[in-house]
């Protein structure tokens, strides 16, 4: 199976792309750069290159697997809409993960005694995207959501929990402080393509892809004129 995948939706923007990922000897590239603004710049370079560095054509590609969010507005919606552009153009299926799980897959996370990782990136204005996983199915106990870090604390339960991501160590605290042993690991992790390459040969095919925005974006439209249709 021939599959490319991608993910901009924090501070970085990974690739990874894999030819043959069922057979004996699949060839693989990938590419991760961290980067607060930039990556609709450097998002198709970074496709270009691991394709002919896996020995891929795009019309060739089988699946695409992409985040869909949580993240930051337009990180979300470049992600997303290259996904759908390229499937448009080649054919091929998507595959969906939110950009949490993604970090919750990461070869990064130690293994360790408890039963929950939670992943909680800084959303600022005091709030965190927050999901909570089960350690060992990564299936998800507590849905994807934007929270004030005092309700984040409030729901990650009373069994000891490691937390991970750019939010972990104000909510680990704040949990901490409400009588909960919440452990914070990796404030520098990020979601990477590359985690969910071979993954995404299993996964089911996603029909309708659309951006996760667990808040509106922080622009708003500029109000209506007050001229605007007025009479003279």
């Amino acid at each position: 199976m021939n599959i490319l995948s991608l993910d901009t939706c924090f501070d970085a923007c990974s690739v990874a792309a894999g030819r043959g990922l069922r057979s004996l000897t699949p060839g693989i590239s990938f590419a991760f750069e961290g980067m607060q603004k930039g990556h609709s710049e450097r998002l198709m370079p970074m496709i270009e290159m691991v394709m002919a560095e896996a020995g891929l054509e795009f019309q060739s590609l089988d699946r695409i697997a992409v985040t869909f969010g949580p993240g930051t507005f337009t990180g979300t919606r470049i992600c997303v809409s290259a996904a759908r552009a390229l499937a448009l153009a080649t054919g091929a299926e998507y595959v969906a993960i939110s950009s949490l799980k993604l970090m919750a897959m990461s070869p990064r996370i130690p293994a360790a005694p408890t039963r929950r990782v939670a992943i909680a990136t800084d959303a600022r204005r005091g709030e965190v995207y927050l999901e909570v996983f089960d350690r060992h199915s990564l299936q998800s106990v507590v849905a994807p959501q934007c929270l004030a870090i005092v309700d984040a604390a409030n729901i990650l339960g009373s069994d000891p929990i490691v937390i991970a991501g750019s939010g972990a160590e104000e909510l680990a605290a704040e949990a901490n402080r409400r009588g909960r042993a919440a452990s914070a690991i990796l404030p520098d992790l990020l979601p990477d393509a590359l985690d969910i390459l071979f993954p995404a040969c299993e996964l089911p095919v996603t029909e309708v892809l659309r951006p996760l925005y667990l808040r509106p974006p922080d622009a708003k439209p500029p109000a209506p004129s007050p001229f605007v249709g007025a009479s003279g």
